[in-house]
């Protein structure tokens, strides 16, 4: 008696266009309504406090959970091949994560002069 004979798996074939070109994100930040997983992916430059969001992405709950799945089998693989990734220390606030290469006395730049300090006669009161 022969094995049952499984169905053709239909294979998705991609298409890229010709101009396309990748996005750079260094962040990303999730939210969520009752049916949505919104995924906004940022670049955010060191000692600049704006970050461009560059890519947004909605998806339903379940594609979500399975982009995480593959997210998780493909970092699993790449750990395995590679080492364990490392991540640095969580800043314990957005404020924090964007604004912690920024130190006091800094706040300016060249087109822009610092704030005046505490030291610094206040011209409204001369």
């Amino acid at each position: 008696m022969n094995p049952p004979q499984q169905p053709p798996q239909n294979r998705l074939r991609l298409e890229y266009p010709p101009n396309q070109t990748a996005t750079y994100a260094n962040a990303a930040i999730v939210n969520s309504t009752h049916s949505e997983i919104i995924l906004d992916f940022l670049q955010i430059l060191p000692n600049d406090p704006r970050a461009k969001v560059t890519s947004r992405i909605a998806l339903t709950p379940a594609n979500a959970k399975l982009l995480m799945k593959a997210l998780q089998d493909n970092l699993s693989q790449f750990e395995a091949k590679h080492g364990e990734i490392t991540l640095p220390p969580k800043p314990t606030t957005l404020a924090d994560q964007l604004f912690q290469a920024v130190k006091p006395g800094q706040e300016g730049t060249a087109d822009q002069p610092d704030a005046p300090k505490d030291s610094d006669p206040d011209p409204a009161q001369e």
